[in-house]
Protein backbone atom coordinates (compact mmCIF):
# COMPACT_ATOMS: atom_id res chain seq x y z
CA UNK A 1 0.00 0.00 0.00
CA UNK A 2 1.31 3.71 -1.20
CA UNK A 3 2.63 5.16 2.24
CA UNK A 4 2.05 9.00 3.10
CA UNK A 5 5.19 9.95 1.90
CA UNK A 6 8.02 11.19 -0.88
CA UNK A 7 9.88 8.38 -1.11
CA UNK A 8 9.15 5.17 -2.34
CA UNK A 9 9.67 2.15 -0.17
CA UNK A 10 10.04 -1.29 -2.14
CA UNK A 11 10.93 -4.33 -0.10
CA UNK A 12 12.49 -6.55 -2.08
CA UNK A 13 12.79 -10.82 -0.31
CA UNK A 14 13.30 -14.43 -1.10
CA UNK A 15 15.10 -17.53 0.03
CA UNK A 16 18.22 -17.76 0.43
CA UNK A 17 20.68 -18.61 -2.96
CA UNK A 18 17.69 -16.76 -4.86
CA UNK A 19 20.04 -13.67 -5.76
CA UNK A 20 18.33 -11.76 -3.64
CA UNK A 21 21.67 -9.55 -3.07
CA UNK A 22 22.70 -9.25 -6.47
CA UNK A 23 19.12 -7.84 -6.98
CA UNK A 24 19.62 -5.66 -4.33
CA UNK A 25 23.11 -4.36 -5.71
CA UNK A 26 21.54 -3.66 -8.93
CA UNK A 27 19.05 -1.34 -7.69
CA UNK A 28 21.97 0.73 -5.79
CA UNK A 29 23.57 0.65 -8.93
CA UNK A 30 20.79 2.61 -10.32
CA UNK A 31 20.00 4.89 -7.62
CA UNK A 32 17.94 3.25 -4.86
CA UNK A 33 19.19 3.27 -0.93
CA UNK A 34 19.30 -0.23 0.53
CA UNK A 35 18.56 -0.96 4.03
CA UNK A 36 20.04 -4.63 4.36
CA UNK A 37 18.49 -6.66 7.12
CA UNK A 38 21.27 -8.98 7.19
CA UNK A 39 23.70 -6.70 7.96
CA UNK A 40 21.13 -5.01 10.31
CA UNK A 41 20.74 -8.75 11.83
CA UNK A 42 24.86 -9.04 12.81
CA UNK A 43 25.23 -5.35 14.05
CA UNK A 44 22.10 -5.92 16.87
CA UNK A 45 24.23 -9.23 17.99
CA UNK A 46 27.40 -7.86 18.79
CA UNK A 47 28.71 -7.87 22.57
CA UNK A 48 26.52 -5.81 24.86
CA UNK A 49 23.30 -5.79 22.24
CA UNK A 50 20.29 -5.34 23.91
CA UNK A 51 19.30 -8.40 20.82
CA UNK A 52 22.38 -10.48 22.48
CA UNK A 53 21.58 -10.84 25.76
CA UNK A 54 17.91 -11.78 24.58
CA UNK A 55 19.31 -14.60 22.90
CA UNK A 56 21.66 -15.57 25.83
CA UNK A 57 19.03 -15.52 27.85
CA UNK A 58 16.88 -17.34 25.74
CA UNK A 59 18.98 -19.99 24.11
CA UNK A 60 21.95 -20.46 27.41
CA UNK A 61 25.67 -18.61 27.77
CA UNK A 62 26.46 -21.64 25.28
CA UNK A 63 26.25 -19.58 22.53
CA UNK A 64 28.84 -17.09 23.29
CA UNK A 65 32.56 -17.09 23.52
CA UNK A 66 34.85 -16.26 26.30
CA UNK A 67 34.97 -12.58 24.60
CA UNK A 68 31.21 -12.23 24.66
CA UNK A 69 31.27 -12.82 20.60
CA UNK A 70 28.64 -14.85 19.48
CA UNK A 71 29.21 -18.49 18.03
CA UNK A 72 26.74 -18.19 15.06
CA UNK A 73 27.67 -21.82 14.18
CA UNK A 74 26.83 -23.09 18.09
CA UNK A 75 23.46 -21.04 17.50
CA UNK A 76 22.34 -22.77 14.25
CA UNK A 77 23.07 -26.05 15.23
CA UNK A 78 20.56 -25.51 17.99
CA UNK A 79 17.91 -23.77 15.99
CA UNK A 80 17.97 -25.79 12.72
CA UNK A 81 16.98 -28.69 13.47
CA UNK A 82 14.23 -27.80 15.86
CA UNK A 83 11.41 -25.62 14.24
CA UNK A 84 9.90 -24.17 17.97
CA UNK A 85 13.42 -22.84 18.80
CA UNK A 86 13.69 -21.28 15.35
CA UNK A 87 10.83 -19.44 15.99
CA UNK A 88 11.72 -18.15 19.09
CA UNK A 89 15.08 -16.96 17.83
CA UNK A 90 13.40 -15.36 14.32
CA UNK A 91 10.58 -14.03 16.72
CA UNK A 92 13.36 -11.54 18.68
CA UNK A 93 15.48 -11.14 15.80
CA UNK A 94 12.89 -9.90 13.48
CA UNK A 95 11.95 -7.33 16.89
CA UNK A 96 15.21 -5.79 17.00
CA UNK A 97 15.63 -5.69 13.61
CA UNK A 98 12.43 -4.21 12.62
CA UNK A 99 12.74 -1.40 14.68
CA UNK A 100 15.80 -0.17 13.09
CA UNK A 101 14.77 -0.71 9.77
CA UNK A 102 11.83 1.66 10.95
CA UNK A 103 14.21 4.09 12.29
CA UNK A 104 16.21 3.90 8.94
CA UNK A 105 13.20 4.33 6.94
CA UNK A 106 12.55 7.74 8.58
CA UNK A 107 15.81 9.00 8.70
CA UNK A 108 15.83 8.63 4.16
CA UNK A 109 12.29 9.60 4.25
CA UNK A 110 13.72 12.94 5.69
CA UNK A 111 16.51 12.99 3.51
CA UNK A 112 13.91 13.00 0.53
CA UNK A 113 15.57 9.57 -1.08
CA UNK A 114 13.62 8.89 -4.09
CA UNK A 115 13.52 4.93 -3.44
CA UNK A 116 14.56 3.35 -0.71
CA UNK A 117 14.85 -0.72 -0.73
CA UNK A 118 14.69 -2.84 2.44
CA UNK A 119 16.59 -5.73 1.70
CA UNK A 120 15.24 -8.89 3.70
CA UNK A 121 14.97 -12.53 3.44
CA UNK A 122 12.24 -13.00 5.68
CA UNK A 123 8.81 -11.10 4.81
CA UNK A 124 7.79 -9.94 8.19
CA UNK A 125 4.64 -8.04 8.75
CA UNK A 126 6.25 -5.44 11.27
CA UNK A 127 9.12 -3.73 9.48
CA UNK A 128 8.87 -4.75 6.13
CA UNK A 129 5.76 -5.58 5.05
CA UNK A 130 3.37 -2.76 7.02
CA UNK A 131 6.27 -0.31 5.64
CA UNK A 132 6.42 -1.31 1.75
CA UNK A 133 4.91 0.25 -1.34
CA UNK A 134 5.88 -2.60 -3.42
CA UNK A 135 7.42 -5.73 -2.75
CA UNK A 136 9.15 -7.65 -5.03
CA UNK A 137 10.45 -11.05 -4.36
CA UNK A 138 13.59 -12.75 -6.01
CA UNK A 139 13.21 -16.62 -6.97
CA UNK A 140 15.97 -19.14 -8.76
CA UNK A 141 15.31 -22.74 -9.39
CA UNK A 142 15.91 -25.34 -6.65
CA UNK A 143 18.95 -26.58 -7.44
CA UNK A 144 20.82 -23.33 -8.47
CA UNK A 145 20.21 -22.10 -5.04
CA UNK A 146 21.52 -24.94 -3.76
CA UNK A 147 24.60 -25.04 -5.84
CA UNK A 148 25.36 -21.08 -4.94
CA UNK A 149 24.75 -21.60 -1.11
CA UNK A 150 27.37 -24.78 -1.50
CA UNK A 151 29.66 -22.48 -2.84
CA UNK A 152 29.05 -19.60 -1.02
CA UNK A 153 28.85 -20.97 2.80
CA UNK A 154 31.25 -24.16 2.34
CA UNK A 155 28.00 -26.19 3.01
CA UNK A 156 27.18 -29.86 1.93
CA UNK A 157 24.55 -30.63 -0.20
CA UNK A 158 21.87 -31.57 2.64
CA UNK A 159 22.83 -28.55 4.82
CA UNK A 160 22.31 -26.36 1.81
CA UNK A 161 18.88 -28.38 1.45
CA UNK A 162 18.05 -27.74 5.29
CA UNK A 163 18.82 -24.09 5.00
CA UNK A 164 16.23 -23.79 2.52
CA UNK A 165 13.76 -26.08 4.28
CA UNK A 166 13.88 -23.72 7.31
CA UNK A 167 12.60 -21.28 5.42
CA UNK A 168 9.14 -20.02 4.03
CA UNK A 169 8.21 -21.76 0.97
CA UNK A 170 9.17 -20.29 -2.57
CA UNK A 171 5.24 -20.49 -3.10
CA UNK A 172 4.47 -18.41 -0.14
CA UNK A 173 7.73 -15.75 -1.02
CA UNK A 174 5.64 -15.29 -4.14
CA UNK A 175 2.57 -14.71 -2.82
CA UNK A 176 3.35 -11.43 -1.28
CA UNK A 177 4.78 -10.04 -4.02
CA UNK A 178 3.74 -7.80 -6.40
CA UNK A 179 6.21 -8.45 -9.10
CA UNK A 180 8.58 -12.06 -8.99
CA UNK A 181 11.71 -11.54 -10.40
CA UNK A 182 13.11 -15.05 -11.96
CA UNK A 183 16.61 -15.39 -11.20
CA UNK A 184 17.97 -18.73 -13.34
CA UNK A 185 21.57 -17.66 -14.01
CA UNK A 186 22.04 -15.38 -16.70
CA UNK A 187 23.21 -11.87 -15.06
CA UNK A 188 22.32 -9.65 -18.30
CA UNK A 189 18.63 -10.95 -18.85
CA UNK A 190 18.55 -10.21 -14.67
CA UNK A 191 20.06 -6.92 -14.99
CA UNK A 192 17.58 -5.63 -17.63
CA UNK A 193 14.82 -7.14 -15.94
CA UNK A 194 15.74 -5.13 -12.74
CA UNK A 195 16.26 -2.06 -15.15
CA UNK A 196 12.59 -2.48 -16.44
CA UNK A 197 11.08 -2.83 -13.08
CA UNK A 198 12.94 0.07 -11.78
CA UNK A 199 12.12 2.35 -14.33
CA UNK A 200 8.09 1.13 -13.90
CA UNK A 201 8.36 2.16 -10.27
CA UNK A 202 9.81 5.66 -11.27
CA UNK A 203 7.64 6.38 -13.61
CA UNK A 204 4.30 5.02 -11.99
CA UNK A 205 5.42 6.93 -8.83
CA UNK A 206 6.53 9.83 -11.33
CA UNK A 207 10.29 10.35 -9.36
CA UNK A 208 12.54 12.42 -11.00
Amino acid sequence: MRQNRDSIVLGVTGGIGSGKSTVCKILSDLGAEIIDADVISRQIVMPGENALIELINTFGKDIVDDFGQLKRKRLSEIVFEDRDKLQKLNSIMHKHVARIIQARVNELTMQKSRIIVIDAPIPIKTGFLDLCDKVWTVSAQMELRIDRIIKRSGLTYNEALSRIKSQISDEEYISIANTVIYNDGDYLKLKEEVQNEFNSILEKYKCD
